[in-house]
């Protein structure tokens, strides 16, 4: 087992970044005076600092610290369900296609190859345009647009894993294709799965934020960093920071996952298995 001493420097301090960030989020209620939604209505777009608002507050009044904080959660949580889902969709389709092989791999991929040409995130637009917005509808259009990616990575770790010994070895004694992929191929796959879920997530979040920019996210009264962006971009002369602080923790979340990301492959030296062309035993190892 490796030891998370063992993650690069940057990787570990993108991780507790990441984990303070979380926390904060999720305890914003009790680290400030305001909460997000409420006005004080003697203090309206005052600067950042003034009358107990550490982050100023918007042209009605309400605390943007807190706001700053609550979307957070909204983002962070519909990114990470909605990453969840890209993960489950994906690490099964590619797993299925690469272990099937023949003509059900190469339908599978045409597969992809269509999805991949089109204009997903217009559908997805499309999509939450014409109906009725849930969170339901949120994650599953968004987990729809990231997961394509990820199945192609599982596809081609798959297909090595078809020709290993050990799954050869359990083809000959007669296990059926479902017992293959349940006891050889998926174990064999998730550690690498977790490795771009590092990567997925900030895609997942980005997405979010953009529909959120749009309209398309969560209603008011709670808003998630995209709305918070486009509230600030109508207060930008009037109340820059309104803009600057949610667009900043935004930034500094999507670099976060993204360095911590990078420092997982290598930390389970995901490029050099795939060099070597034993992925699927080494990733395998790197999980024990």
């Amino acid at each position: 087992m490796r030891s998370l001493a063992s993650l690069p420097p940057l990787a570990r301090t993108c991780l507790l970044v990441l984990a303070a960030l979380a926390a904060a989020c999720w305890l914003a209620p009790a680290l400030g005076r305001y909460g997000p939604i409420l006005p004080d209505w003697d203090a309206l777009s005052v600067r950042p600092g003034t009358a107990g608002h550490w982050f100023g507050t918007d042209a009605i009044g309400r605390d943007v610290f807190a706001r700053t904080l609550a979307g957070g959660r909204l983002s962070l949580g519909i990114g990470l369900l909605a990453s969840v889902v890209a993960l489950v969709i994906g690490l099964g389709y590619g797993a299925i296609a690469g272990l099937a092989g023949g003509r059900v791999e190469r339908a599978m991929l045409r597969v992809l190859d269509v999805f991949s040409a089109l204009p997903f995130l217009l559908v997805v637009i499309l999509l939450l345009t014409l109906f009725e917005r849930s969170l339901l509808l949120l994650l599953a259009a968004i987990g729809g647009y990231v997961w394509i990616d990820l199945a192609r990575v599982m596809r081609a770790e798959a297909a090595r894993l078809r020709e290993a010994p050990f799954v050869l070895a359990a083809q000959a004694a007669g296990a059926s294709f479902g017992q293959r992929l349940r006891w050889h191929v998926l174990p064999n796959l998730l550690p690498l799965a977790f490795v771009y879920l590092g990567l997925i997530l900030p895609q997942a979040i980005l997405v979010e934020s953009f529909l959120g920019f749009l309209g398309l996210s969560i209603d008011e009264p709670s808003s998630s960093w995209g709305g918070l962006l486009a509230e600030g971009v109508q207060e930008l002369d009037s109340a820059p920071w309104t803009l600057l602080f949610p667009a900043g923790f935004l930034v500094a979340t999507l670099a976060a996952f993204q360095f911590l990301g990078d420092g997982l492959r290598d930390w389970l030296d995901v490029r050099g298995d795939a060099r070597d062309g034993d992925g699927g035993a080494k990733v395998g190892a790197a999980a024990a």
